[in-house]
């Protein structure tokens, strides 16, 4: 066994080669055969590639030489129309030299023909204005008179006939607008009045404290006075202590001092205890409570009225008007009545309710402090409006509220006739018969002041100024300018309530005697 499995071994190593050598000559005739095939297809296919690009090139060239025709052709199609188009533009240049040269030309000749003109009428003018000189000269010797006088004749027939046609005017215009105006405004003015009742208030400058007997006043004076004087010293009010019977006066020219004085005393005659130190512990605390009154007083004015908003320094200074009076009437009550009105009026007109009840209330802020502070209560008012960022229909009412301004709005308007409406009401106002009498006599002054019055009386308590004029130097017309006048005059001279009826009166009097 092992002796075939040798010579089968040594069989296959001897026939090996010569298989090895067969198959070898086999692939190379094969690998021959292929490569002839091969480079004979590259033949044919570098053959029909130069083909292929040699066709190629010859279009491309072709396509070339036709674009640079049709690039040639359009070039010269786009510099044929520039030039048609430029000689367009030329011609059009010189159309319009030629027009510019034919307009200059006219223009000359009319330059030429005005300045003939002007010569023309030069010397129409030296002619007229000799014949105006001689046409003058002729009419003065004509008329007698010369041509300032002339002048003055006719100036003087045109203002009578002015002043006639202006007084006519005037009164119909007048009782056209009394015809329409007078029902509607006495309606708001009445309703607006028959819906806000406020209170008759009339304040002096004293205060009376009630004591249980008679014994007190010894011990509110102390010994040596000690008492008294630290309590007046403390609140700046002076105490007449005389023989009323179980009572102190206070009395001051300043309201809050004054109350503040009358708590205090009324603390320490319950309390019993009266001495120098316990009469400043008092006085402290009598301070401190009229702050906390005036500041709910300020909020109870707004509460009342309906005004929201407002600075807490405004309502503050409200509230001190609770201590301040103008003619007897008490300053808050007024500020009151005068913002109810107003949105009394305001609704009737179809306004801002709210704001004209704003104006109203702050109309008279600056009497809160005009006792402490230089200028007028509107002055201040103004500045504390100003201040605390009001609105400016609110300034101008508080401007305008006395006729000092001219009011901006209907607002300022009916804060104005709603301030007259308070304080002219009967009861409103307390005057001093001085006052009073004082009016009266500067009413009569300033009527008989106006040339052409005879003799004025006021009458029905200064409502109502009667003027006499003399007949012949005073006309019929004239009586309507007159009477607006003194009216005029009234209202920037005097400060009254209410309204004052001024009533021109003409009459010719003949007097004969029976003998």
């Amino acid at each position: 066994m092992m002796q075939v499995l040798i010579a089968v071994i040594v069989t296959l190593i001897v026939a090996a080669p010569t298989v090895w050598a067969l198959s070898m000559n086999y692939y190379k005739k094969v690998s021959e055969t292929k490569l002839g095939n091969a480079e004979e297809k590259a033949r044919e296919i570098i053959d029909e590639a130069l083909k292929t690009a040699e066709t190629k090139k010859r279009e491309s060239l072709l396509e070339v030489k036709e674009e640079s025709i049709r690039t040639k052709n359009e070039l010269d199609k786009e510099i044929r129309e520039r030039r048609a188009e430029a000689q367009r533009y030329e011609r059009r240049v010189q159309q319009k030299e030629e027009n510019i040269d034919r307009k200059s030309e006219a223009i000359e000749k009319k330059e030429a023909s005005l300045a003939a003109k002007e010569e023309e009428v030069a010397k129409l003018r030296t002619e007229v204005s000799k014949l105006n000189e001689q046409r003058l000269q002729e009419l003065e010797r004509i008329s007698g008179l010369t041509s300032e006088q002339a002048k003055e004749y006719l100036l003087k027939i045109v203002e009578d006939e002015v002043k006639h046609e202006t007084a006519v005017m005037i009164k119909e215009m007048e009782s056209r607008a009394k015809e329409e105006a007078d029902k509607k405004a006495k309606e708001y003015v009445v309703t607006a009045i028959q819906k806000c009742a406020a209170d008759h208030v009339s304040e002096t400058t004293i205060s009376v404290v009630q004591l249980p007997n008679d014994e007190m006043k010894g011990r509110i004076i102390g010994r040596e006075g000690r008492n008294i004087r630290t309590l007046e010293t403390l609140t700046g009010v002076d105490l007449i202590i005389d023989d009323t019977p179980e009572a102190v006066i206070l009395s001051g020219f300043d309201p809050i001092r004054r109350e503040v004085a009358r708590i205090a005393l009324e603390k320490l005659i319950v309390d019993g205890r009266i001495h120098p130190a316990r009469i400043e512990e008092t006085v402290e605390k009598a301070q401190k409570e009229v702050d906390i009154m005036i500041k709910e007083e300020g909020e109870a004015a707004t509460l009342e009225v309906g005004v929201h908003g407002v600075h807490p320094e405004l309502v503050r200074l409200l509230g001190k008007m609770k201590f301040r009076t103008s003619y007897g009437q008490n300053a808050l009550k007024h500020s009151i009545e005068v913002a109810q009105l107003s949105g009394l009026l305001a609704s009737e007109l179809g306004l801002d309710v709210r704001m004209a009840k704003r104006a109203g209330l702050l109309h008279d802020i600056g009497k809160a402090v005009d006792h402490e502070m230089e200028g007028s209560h509107i002055q201040l008012g103004v500045e504390l409006c100003r201040k605390y960022k009001e609105s400016p229909i609110v300034i101008n009412a508080v401007e305008s509220h006395h006729g000092d301004v001219e009011p901006h709005s209907l607002i300022a308007c009916i804060v104005q006739a709603s301030d007259t409406i308070s304080a002219a009401r009967p009861g409103a106002r307390r005057e001093t018969l001085e006052t009073y009498t004082s009016r009266l006599k500067q009413l009569e002054d300033i009527t008989n002041n106006f040339k052409g019055v005879d003799k004025s009386f006021a009458i029905q308590a200064g409502r109502e100024i009667r003027v006499m004029v003399v007949p012949e130097q005073i006309t019929d017309s004239d009586m309507v300018l007159l009477a607006r006048d003194i009216s005029k005059q009234i209202e920037a001279e005097l400060e009254y309530p209410g309204q004052i009826k001024v009533n021109v009166i003409r009459e010719s009097r003949v007097v004969d005697y029976a003998k």
